[in-house]
């Protein structure tokens, strides 16, 4: 988490000196005229404020502002777009009585860097999210634990407020994660199926899962989360398009009722390292792409029969299926593989650890 501190009066140069030291990736902005009081590590600036913010705003993970929070509060309000992509934002006094979080609190980390700027300072850490302030869980926070995809943010809101009111919510949970992580807080009963959580007297619905629901099993109170557990193990010919690579991964997911979002990551031959149309479709999903070599794909016991192509081409028994294996960790094969023009498509789902 790459942060920047940033400090316009003496004592709050100081106290941002204190802090940098205790963060692995900070960086210290001081007014030019205190630059002696923050130490060597600091960088002094000129001109405005908030240029300066907007200048970091989009590289930064997270604020820590040593001055007034009127001053904050109207500096980043331009700035701001959403609870999900802006960045963690504190703010502290000159004399390190209190760390406030102020923006992101959960998903951009607000709430735990108060805590730090608090544990390095002796300051009293602000937090005033009600799910923290009365000691529960809180979905967002369960999905960015995880590693998981919110499918729609505007329902963690809905779900939150559920279990501030002690309602009951119904639990779908494909990876058995949700339970533990609750510990007993919160009035969850769970469930084997979608339907019989939509059927329960439940006021709220959280379903854990990387199938795609079908219209009639959808609630204005369903919170979904998406795990990253599935890989698409994709072979094709030179020069093929990411249009008829996308066309066919979307097709396929399509039919098995499979979520794009859940993609962990694409597995392929380390011949297809350089292609184009591959590289610019996991590009536009910001998925990685694992690569093996044709021994690590040899050494996999796939379901298809060896290909004669594939054989010849790099002297691999074939590409789709052993990559996807290997890159799931022996995962279930949810998609044996298909052929599609050029491109050869082979899906896994991995196991749960």
């Amino acid at each position: 988490m790459r942060i920047a501190i940033i400090a316009i009066t003496r004592n709050g140069a100081r106290l941002g000196a204190q802090m940098k030291e205790g963060f692995a990736r900070a960086d210290l902005f001081v007014l030019q005229k205190y630059a002696g009081a923050a130490g060597k590590k600091a960088i002094p600036f000129i001109g405005e404020l908030k240029e300066l913010v907007r200048k970091l705003w989009s590289e930064t993970d997270g604020f820590v502002f040593i001055m007034a929070t009127g001053i904050v509060v109207r500096m980043i309000a331009p700035l701001l777009e959403a609870k999900d992509k802006d960045p963690a934002v504190v703010v502290m006094d000159d004399t390190g009585k209190f760390a406030i979080s102020l923006l992101s609190g959960h998903l951009g980390g607000a709430n735990e860097l108060a805590c730090r700027c608090s544990f390095l300072t002796g300051a009293r850490e602000v937090i005033t999210t009600a799910t923290d302030a009365n000691c529960l869980p809180s979905f967002d926070m369960l999905a960015k634990e995880e590693g998981w995809i919110i499918d729609d943010l505007s329902k963690v809101k809905i779900l939150n407020s559920l279990i501030l009111d002690d309602a009951e919510i119904a639990v779908v949970d494909s990876t058995c994660r949700v339970r533990p992580w609750f510990h007993g807080r919160g009035r969850l009963s769970f469930y084997d199926t979608f339907v019989e959580a939509l059927q329960s007297p439940a006021k709220g619905y959280l379903f854990v899962t990387n199938r795609q629901l079908p219209s009639q099993v959808q609630s204005e109170r369903l919170l979904i989360l998406r795990p990253q557990n599935l890989v698409l193990g994709i072979g094709c010919n030179s020069g093929t398009t990411v249009e008829e690579v996308e066309a066919v991964v979307s097709a396929n997911l399509k039919r098995l009722f499979l979520s794009i979002k859940s993609l962990k990551c694409i597995a392929s031959a380390s011949a297809k390292r350089d292609e184009a149309g591959l590289l610019q479709f996991a590009g536009k999903y910001s998925v990685p792409i694992r690569f093996f070599e044709s021994e690590e794909l040899n050494s996999v016991a796939a379901p298809s029969p060896p290909s004669s192509h594939s054989i010849k081409a790099i002297g691999a028994v074939g590409v789709a299926e052993p990559a996807a294996l290997l890159a799931s960790g022996g995962g279930t094969m949810l998609l044996k593989k298909v052929k599609s023009g050029n491109v050869t498509l082979a899906i896994a789902e991995c196991l749960i650890s």
